[in-house]
């Protein structure tokens, strides 16, 4: 039986950063604003919420965070998508947590697969690789993330290597690796820049050369480390 005092712990307090949120979310609705419009300035809004100018800043990281703003230094804050519908602050929270883990394990795992590629790949392993890389490329023509395409070009990267047991590994991980792969490739200017990476990947591969296709991994994944969720401090709440 759950213990009757936890019925009455401290009722959690909404932080003001996400109320802050919830009002731009109405505005950008009402406004009719869509992708590439601008935001009022911080100054603007934190006048016309009667919040603190920090209060706003957090609320902006957060959207940037989830890929939903550009912000341009000294150029104000953009629309990405046209709505501004968050995940929950907690959801982001923990995502954080684990994503350090995430990335580690897919540098240590992954950049072998490539080399093993590099030595074991067929000819329908090119094949493959190559139908991966024109997927992503056509989805980045066609204004999406490339996401689908990523994930074809690392499972085929994966079985390539012709190694059992790592690619269970992979299979196992396959979760957190998604949400990594989302986290990148929603940074602005990310997915062409990762199909580049792909391709010099592929490149090394081809050529038979192991040690140039770790090191193309290894690159790509540290570029993948790259993300603005890491450097957010959900504890950071202005007073």
């Amino acid at each position: 039986m759950a213990d009757i005092s936890d019925a009455l712990r401290p009722m959690g307090r909404p932080r003001l950063y996400e109320q802050v949120i919830e009002r731009l979310r109405e505005y950008v609705s009402g406004a009719g604003l869509g992708i590439g419009d601008r935001l009022p300035a911080e100054r603007d809004l934190a006048q016309r919420l009667g919040v603190s100018r920090a209060s706003v800043k957090q609320a902006i990281v957060v959207l940037e965070v989830q890929g939903l703003v550009e912000v341009r230094h000294g150029g104000g804050t953009y629309l990405a998508k046209g709505t501004l519908d968050v995940e929950p602050v907690e959801r982001l929270v923990e995502r954080r947590r684990r994503l350090p883990d995430v990335l580690d394990a897919r540098e240590a795992v992954e950049t072998k697969l490539a080399e093993l590629a590099a030595e074991r790949r067929t000819t329908a392993d090119l094949d493959s690789l190559e139908a991966a890389l024109d997927f992503m490329r056509d989805e980045i023509a066609e204004g999406a993330d490339g996401a689908e395409g990523d994930r074809r070009f690392h499972s085929a990267v994966a079985a390539a290597a012709h190694s059992a047991m790592l690619a269970d590994f992979m299979r196992s991980i396959a979760e957190p690796v998604a949400e990594s792969r989302t986290e990148s490739l929603r940074q602005p200017g990310r997915p062409p820049r990762s199909l580049r990476q792909h391709l010099a990947i592929f490149d090394a591969i081809g050529r038979g050369d192991g040690r140039r296709a770790a090191a193309a991994m290894r690159r790509h994944l540290r570029s993948v480390a790259e993300v603005r969720l890491l450097t957010w401090d959900p504890d950071d709440e202005p007073r």
